[in-house]
């Protein structure tokens, strides 16, 4: 039993980073980005928040701060500002999925809208605390609101194409034992 969870999670890393380099291939493609375009939602992070409040197991916190931190590098962002985020909301979201897998998905949906928004406050905050320039507030609230649309589709994707359901409350010891 503990191999094939063993196994499992390395296949879900192995995603998390496949859909990592995926969404790093889209937005490297030479596609006319032209300002005031809607942005698009950030998948990866929507991924890594349905992952982390169904099966945490999967999801581990270096490789969040390591794929977020190369997507910072690789697009040219200020390094290290927004992975430090997710990992931060990853973690938040982390402590709660207990408490989450009798909940209805409103509050679900809800929690993880609520913690892209600390997130950003948090990212702003930081930024500003450091004379960074920033890119303006409206356009980021827009990719935050795309990002929490696009969630619901990834959960659904998560769920039932990939098999990401949420633990079951006896699985506990079971995925503790395996770690």
């Amino acid at each position: 039993m503990t191999d094939h969870l063993t196994l499992m999670r390395w296949l879900f890393s192995i995603a998390l980073a496949a859909i990592a380099a995926v969404v790093l291939f889209a937005r490297l493609l030479p596609i006319d980005l032209t300002p005031g375009r809607f942005p698009g939602p950030d998948i990866l992070l929507a991924f890594t928040f349905a992952w982390v409040l169904r099966r945490p197991d999967y999801v581990p916190v270096l490789l969040v701060a390591v794929l977020f931190f190369l997507m910072d590098m690789l697009l040219l962002r200020v390094p290290g500002v927004w992975p430090l985020m997710v990992v931060a909301g990853s973690e938040f979201l982390r402590r709660r999925e207990s408490g989450l897998r009798e909940q209805h998905f409103l509050v679900e949906w809800g929690l993880v809208a609520m913690t892209l928004f600390a997130m950003l406050i948090g990212q702003r905050v930081l930024l500003t605390v450091f004379f960074v320039d920033q890119v303006p507030f409206g356009r980021e609230l827009m990719q935050l609101i795309s990002t929490a649309l696009v969630y619901p589709l990834v959960v659904f994707v998560s769920v039932f194409l990939l098999g990401v359901e949420k633990l079951q409350p006896g699985d506990d010891a079971i995925t503790r034992q395996a770690s």
